[in-house]
């Protein structure tokens, strides 16, 4: 693989404008928050008033998000989307225009209202924000692209919080005509930058505006329940939501209470926010190199467990009161104990952001282009419920009288139990977690071509050479697209090995004098994968080779090709002679050690054939040139 990194990203113009504006976005919204808090204090709120904020402002925000997100996912779907980024952030101006005007009045009201219609123009811009990558980005850029949004959107949000408190610090009297400055100019920037995106044909240019906001919502949510995997990603993000809303609630009590905060000071609440943000911009940007610039769903289950692991650590890190009160940041630093609670903080959001980049992904890529604006209105629909229902599951614990690390505890073991049932109704994940931990763990893969030639839609015949019975992992962790396997029944039913190759839906065959009919099932399940529009993945030597060499093809591709003649992607492996799991040393009646951990293997894939030309010679002339002599 090239020295590609995803930060590659920010010097292009197809992806640095809409990562600003959507990063600004975020930092303006909650600068204009956070003003609204410190203009309370500045005019000297009663408590009664600033708990009724808290407990207004969330729901006025939150509302439009279950009003219109489904109208808002048909607008981004018939609207060109550079065209509709470029009118929701108009429509931000004129929105913080009239926040301003809040502002200077020093009018609640009016600044309700505003914090409304901020919450209406987030709700059009939400399904154009993740359903606009796949048309910007190449699949293998998808996964590095969510984590550059991710972390933008974690870092901005936490900046916005900071800065939209100190506008009335810095500003003293004239906090008021300060924060109206502010929040007007971002908005006008997000704008200037929302003009520099590419334009972007529309998912669905016909579609039919249907204004109902119910059949509309209970539409686009059933939408986003046609495919399983799709689901339950949808399912997993929404999750990720409660778990960060709820952790993040607790966050100032836990602050006071346990960090040992001044009162009236929210610096050590801030900077336990600001470890967990950093932690999970941390770990969203991991996610590519992690992944192997793939969508790699395996992470997902690493992630789910990572953020159980460290959330129950800061339970056991201080279950009991701050051993001294009255800290500002550096005196919580000094005690002892504090930086392994720092530790789990980060570690908390880095495995969040492992957690859900790849559900983002994976969205995306499995999603039809015509429909996905409208799956990411589903989303932000079952978003906003979880979020809801995170902050009344926080009032009910609070009721209980439930301190923060018990809190703390019982979301760890729940978010384990999720993660459990998820992995379970769809295995594919814990699949894919399997093969990628095996693989990566035994091997470190260079890939060579596959973004370039394997198609990214559409059906395809992979052929390979034969060296290993890991063959088929190391290839289904490095093609962005699942692939259906053909492989050898008597591997398929190798113990554990079969489970995972079941759950991926690889096909079993035999040859014709082993069994016939289970051969003639195998080619009458290819053929119909291949009609799905899916990548069929097949070793046309039969067997495992037993001298390094490539053996001669089998006619069976031909046969494949001769009922489907689609596009022939040839490929190579090379460097797993050496490997235990290859025929090299079955002579001594045993596997052979390798000669050294995590081996360099590399992947090729040639430039597609047309089917209706491949033969078993030609491509396996083709496939013996891609390996060479690296065996």
């Amino acid at each position: 693989m090239s020295s590609y990194s995803q930060f590659s990203l920010l010097t292009q113009r197809r992806f640095l404008p809409y990562f600003t504006v959507q990063a600004l976005g975020a930092f303006n919204d909650n600068v204009y928050r956070q003003a609204i808090i410190a203009l309370l204090f500045f005019l000297g709120a009663s408590d009664d008033q600033l708990s009724l904020y808290a407990t207004l402002a969330p729901a006025i925000f939150i509302l439009p998000y279950f009003l219109f997100s489904a109208i808002a996912g048909q607008f981004a779907e018939k609207l060109e989307k550079h065209r509709l980024i470029v009118i929701t952030t108009t429509m931000e101006i004129v929105i913080m225009s009239l926040a301003a005007v809040g502002f200077l009045l020093q009018n609640m009201p009016l600044l309700l209202v505003a914090l409304f219609c901020t919450g209406v123009q987030s709700t059009l811009f939400g399904p154009v924000k993740y359903s606009v990558l796949p048309s910007i980005l190449k699949p293998e850029e998808l996964t590095g692209g969510n984590g550059l949004v991710e972390m933008g959107t974690s870092i901005s949000i936490l900046c916005g919080m900071i800065a939209g408190g100190m506008i009335f610090q810095i500003a003293g009297a004239h906090g008021p005509q300060a924060a109206a400055v502010a929040i007007v100019l971002l908005a006008v920037l997000g704008n200037v930058m929302s003009r520099m995106i590419p334009r972007m044909d529309a998912g669905a240019p016909d579609l039919k505006i249907r204004w109902n906001p119910i059949p509309e919502s209970l539409a686009v949510l059933r939408m986003a329940r046609q495919q399983l995997a799709v689901r339950n990603a949808i399912l997993g993000v929404s999750w990720f939501w409660f778990f960060g809303t709820l952790l993040t609630s607790q966050l100032p009590a836990y602050a006071k209470l346990h960090l040992g905060a001044a009162d009236g000071s929210s610096t050590l609440y801030v900077f336990a926010l600001a470890l967990f943000s950093v932690g999970t911009g941390i770990g969203s940007l991991l996610c590519e190199k992690l992944s192997g610039r793939t969508v790699e769903i395996g992470l997902v289950p690493v992630g789910a467990f990572g953020m159980s692991a460290f959330l129950l650590d800061l339970y056991f890190a201080r279950p009991g009161f701050a051993p001294a009160t009255g800290l500002d940041i550096a005196g919580f630093v000094r005690h002892a104990g504090s930086v392994r609670i720092m530790i789990d903080l980060v570690g908390i959001g880095m495995f969040a952001g492992i957690f859900v980049v790849p559900l983002f992904a994976l969205i995306q890529s499995r999603t039809d282009r015509t429909q996905m604006a409208r799956v990411f209105a589903a989303l932000n629909i079952q978003n906003s419920g979880f979020i809801v229902l995170a902050a009344l599951v926080g009032l009910g614990l609070h009721a209980l009288d439930w301190s923060s690390p018990q809190m703390f505890l019982a979301l760890a073991i729940a978010n384990a139990v999720v993660a459990i049932w998820i992995f379970t109704i769809v295995p594919e994940f814990l699949m894919r977690f399997l093969s990628w931990l095996l693989v990566r763990t035994l091997y470190r893969l260079r890939l060579h071509g596959i973004e370039k030639h394997v198609p990214d839609e559409g059906p395809a015949l992979l052929v390979c050479n034969h060296v290993s019975y890991m063959d088929a992992l190391i290839l289904a962790a490095t093609i962005p697209r699942p692939v259906r396997f053909v492989m050898y029944y008597k591997i398929f039913n190798i113990p554990v090995m079969s489970w995972i190759f079941r759950t991926a839906k690889a096909i079993p065959i035999a040859g014709a004098r082993e069994d016939p009919a289970l051969m003639q099932r195998a080619f009458d399940e290819i053929d119909a994968a291949l009609a799905e529009g899916e990548i069929v993945g097949i070793f046309p030597e039969g067997a495992l080779t037993k001298d390094g060499d490539i053996a001669a093809f089998k006619s069976g591709v031909e046969k494949i090709l001769e009922r489907r003649a689609v596009p022939v992607v040839p490929m190579a492996l090379k460097g797993m002679w050496s490997s235990m799991w290859s025929r090299r040393d079955t002579r001594l009646g045993r596997m052979r050690v390798p000669r050294r951990f995590r081996a360099n293997v590399d992947v090729v894939a040639g430039e597609p054939m047309d089917g209706a030309a491949a033969t078993a010679e030609v491509l396996e002339a083709r496939v013996r040139a891609l390996r060479g002599d690296a065996a």
